[in-house]
């Protein structure tokens, strides 16, 4: 039941990330002056060695949901938040040091 309650969380907290980079991405897309598409904007990320700052941009979300699941005590599922922002932070040092 314990494994149950972190690994839903831990699925919440990747799929909030994504959501988040995705957000992310579209916003620096839309705002860039050279009117760059989705994967565009990813590649120049990528080039500029920012895809770092984007995921991390990205995994912003999780620390809403982490103390939301903390106020309504679902302790397990805010430990499955943290394990999916533990993920996020490794790429982000693969991407600034790899």
């Amino acid at each position: 039941m314990i494994k149950k309650k972190i690994g839903i969380g831990f699925f919440i907290g990747l799929i909030s990330a994504c959501l988040g980079f995705v957000l992310c991405v579209f916003i620096f897309s839309s705002l860039s002056k050279q009117e760059l598409g989705f994967s565009e904007t990813i590649n120049a990320s990528i080039s500029n060695d920012s895809i770092g700052s984007l995921i991390a941009l990205g995994a912003l979300p999780n620390l809403l949901l982490f103390f939301y699941f903390l106020k309504k005590n679902n302790i397990y599922r805010a430990r499955g938040i943290l394990l999916a922002s533990l993920i996020a932070a490794i790429f982000i040092a693969i991407s600034k040091f790899g």
